[in-house]
């Protein structure tokens, strides 16, 4: 039975605007909706998202690592919308009907796999996507079932127990059979991205850090070893030839086994082959080699899509002009005001976005002209952990890139994650997330042991 307990409305009732999807775009555009039409009782703004808390994907890695404890980084959904002005409601998408304007959200469950939620009904006058992306495994045998993918905090807890659990067991295997040979713990990763390049780098600073801790006996120059597969000529092919030269070096230095050039053919449970019928053993795989649009999107009717799965939009991020259904983030295929590219699956596009539909919905409201979207690339920045951080920002002064590295680039890295919160909690909140976890980081372990 679908119950439906806010479809049906007065003729009075505010426009309401929801909103799928609490990534950093959508939770971005909830609250300064929230904080503008919502609070001033204009519209009724409802965000949905299938998790209870909200994290900031790009932290994933570290997570993964160990080097960061995720609850510390994780916003509460429904408090942050009570603070907000608008109202959260747990659950995935199912349906749209684009014809009742009403979504299906689909029923809940707890942790035990009982229901906690029905399936149920919700009415919309205007609807945003901002379901984010998913791993793509471009259809590679064995990928899916045997490569673990970093998308969502649970996911990079799976990895990080599993990698804790493999050098427990090999530093006692040792310590049982003294004079035997060392096998290497082997991790590979899938992909040469920025979430490949950061994984790598983060783990071997992660071994480093458990040796400190005698936690395992292990060296981690020879007891993990770190291979990189990257299927184009250069690590981070999509970013300046500079920043990848300088990944290179410092992947190197750390110790990381970079295959450039090197296509994956299948994947198998403690192996990977590649296409030039080399078989290289993995204890631990992981698939950071490519994202495509959620399934759930594929799924539903009348909605244009590319064959990434990604919805099709206009420059105002509608999928039909004046149709009030809207996609942005990841999940959006939207033109690049300059040639034919798309905008890329950024952090930065997908804040853009979110500033952008915040005005023109407001715009909207009040039957005022909207200006179309322009994305302006302001650069890029990717961590190597504790070896540092590299990247370029984009100077309207120079009209060319300025390459930044080192601690000043570690910086300006971690200054992206401030400005998000920042933008979501405003200063005096922010101050005191910051001040509470750099208490927890005093008093905690710099490896999340356990």
């Amino acid at each position: 039975m679908m119950l439906n307990p806010y479809a049906q409305r007065q003729v009075d009732s505010p426009h309401r605007i929801v909103i799928v999807g609490g990534g950093a775009a959508g939770l971005e555009l909830a609250t300064r909706l929230g904080n503008s039409v919502g609070k001033r009782r204009r519209a009724e703004v409802i965000l949905i998202d299938r998790f209870p808390t909200h994290f900031w994907k790009p932290l994933l890695h570290e997570v993964a690592s160990g080097q960061i404890d995720a609850s510390s980084h994780q916003i509460d959904y429904a408090a942050h919308a009570k603070w907000n002005h608008f109202r959260f409601e747990q659950g995935a998408l199912a349906n749209i009907d684009r014809g009742r304007r009403e979504i299906v959200i689909d029923e809940t469950t707890d942790i035990d796999g009982r229901p906690l939620l029905p399936k149920r009904t919700l009415a919309f006058d205007s609807l945003v996507l901002a379901l984010g992306s998913v791993t793509n495994f471009f259809s590679i045998p064995g990928a899916a079932q045997h490569a673990l993918t970093l998308e969502t905090v649970e996911q990079a807890e799976t990895f990080r127990r599993r990698l804790l659990s493999s050098l427990l067991r090999s530093s006692h295997a040792r310590q049982a059979t003294p004079g035997a040979a060392r096998t290497p713990v082997s991790v590979t990763v899938i992909g040469g991205g920025a979430t490949g390049v950061e994984l790598a780098a983060a783990l071997r600073g992660s071994a480093e850090m458990l040796r400190e801790y005698h936690l395992a006996s292990i060296d981690p120059a020879s007891d993990i070893r770190i291979r990189l597969l990257e299927g184009a000529p250069r690590v981070l092919p999509a970013l300046p030839e500079r920043i990848s030269t300088r990944a290179q070096d410092v992947l190197a230095k750390l110790g990381v086994e970079v295959r450039l050039g090197c296509r994956v053919r299948s994947v198998d449970e403690h192996a990977v082959s590649t296409a030039d019928g080399e078989t290289l053993t993995s204890d631990i795989t992981i698939w950071a080699a490519g994202v495509e649009g959620a399934p759930v999107l594929r799924t539903l009717e009348g909605l244009p899509l590319n064959r990434l799965g990604q919805v099709i939009v206009d420059a105002t991020l509608q999928v039909e002009p004046g149709s009030g259904i809207y996609a942005m983030g990841d999940c959006a295929a939207c033109a690049a005001a300059k040639g034919d590219a798309l905008v890329p699956p950024r952090a930065q596009a997908a804040f853009q976005q979110a500033v952008y539909l915040a005005d023109a919905l407001a715009r909207r409201l009040d039957e005022r002209a909207v200006p179309l979207f322009a994305y302006r690339d302001q650069g890029t920045l990717v961590s190597f952990g504790r070896a540092g951080a590299a990247g370029a920002l984009m100077s309207e002064l120079l009209r060319r890139p300025l390459f930044i590295d080192g601690w000043f680039a570690a910086s300006c890295y971690r200054h992206l994650y401030r400005r998000h919160i920042m933008g979501l909690t405003g200063v005096k909140r922010a101050l005191m997330y910051a001040a509470s976890q750099w208490l927890r980081e005093r008093v905690r372990p710099t490896v999340k042991l356990n």
